[in-house]
């Protein structure tokens, strides 16, 4: 606290230097005349020596006051200058922005918009990190993360973004070989490809119109990758849950087809993370940018 005030002080001190006149420099500040000719006072009487000659007419530095002037008005210059470039930084989306996000979420739903945000702001550089686990913002220095699911952490400002909707599909070459389902119920049948750890059991939940119905499904791989289940669906080794912006060059390929497309699983939630409300122009932004651009699916 008392570097803030010798800051201050400091402040005080050079205004009323460069104005010559107290009424002047109290003025420029915004701060009150009795208020300034205490505090330049205190200084004086701190140091032990007089910073200015006071006359009815004019004030003037002393030579000791011209030495303090010489060696700190550059630093309250440079102390403004920081200070107006916070406040930039605060109103004006320019700088750089680190952000995190799963590697198929960053590929497929982010990524092509990325041009989009990049052209409206030219001042704003990147630093991605795609990677599956959940970055430490403090610690990685992440400014945003992109999370999907839920998001726990007490500490963590969340904002929803929207949601991923999930679909089936499946291998052409497949399905000749299996069978095409016709109903849900019929997926016990096929080999699945779980977006889970553990492949036996898991258990999806499908949506249409309103109606719900959950079938326990089987396969022999459990992914915690969508782009991976894509790719081993496209091989033909099962059923696999995937947006359709993972599926789309693949379905347009015919490499995969929908399977009981009127059926969906239900929509995986898309967060941006952050590890305070006090973010500058560039995060806010981006947020903003995303919440009204992206329509996953």
């Amino acid at each position: 606290m008392a570097d803030l005030w010798v800051l201050h002080d400091m402040t005080l001190f050079v205004e009323v230097a460069r104005t010559g006149n107290f009424s002047r420099a109290s003025a420029n500040l915004g701060v009150p005349g009795a208020t300034l000719s205490r505090r330049i006072a205190a200084m004086e009487r701190k140091v032990g020596v007089r910073l200015f000659d006071r006359t009815t007419r004019k004030v003037e530095l002393t030579e000791a006051g011209r030495r303090y002037f010489e060696r700190c008005g550059h630093l309250v210059d440079e102390a403004r200058l920081a200070q107006e470039a916070l406040r930039e930084s605060a109103d004006r989306p320019i700088g750089h922005l680190r952000v995190s996000m799963p590697v198929d979420t960053g590929v497929h739903h982010i990524g092509p918009l990325l041009p989009e945000f990049a052209r409206q702001y030219p001042g704003i550089t990147f630093e991605l990190d795609l990677s599956p686990r959940h970055s430490d913002l403090v610690g990685d220095h992440v400014d945003v993360a992109i999370r999907l699911g839920k998001v726990t952490g007490d500490q963590l400002v969340v904002r929803r973004l929207g949601a991923i909707s999930l679909y089936l599909f499946a291998a052409p070459s497949y399905l000749d070989r299996q069978g095409w389902p016709q109903q849900p119920s019929d997926l016990v049948e096929h080999d699945c490809i779980a977006l889970a750890q553990a492949p036996q059991g898991a258990c999806w939940r499908l949506l249409r119109d309103g109606d719900s119905t959950e079938v326990k499904v089987r396969g022999r791989f459990g992914i915690n990758n969508p782009g991976l289940a894509c790719v081993l669906a496209e091989r033909g080794m099962g059923v696999a849950v995937l947006s359709q912006a993972i599926a789309r060059e693949a379905v347009m390929a015919a490499r995969l087809v929908a399977v009981l497309p009127e059926w969906a699983l239900p929509a995986l939630p898309v967060h941006a993370v952050m590890s305070s409300r006090l973010q500058p122009a560039t995060v806010r932004a981006f947020v903003n940018f995303l919440a009204t651009r992206l329509a996953f699916g």
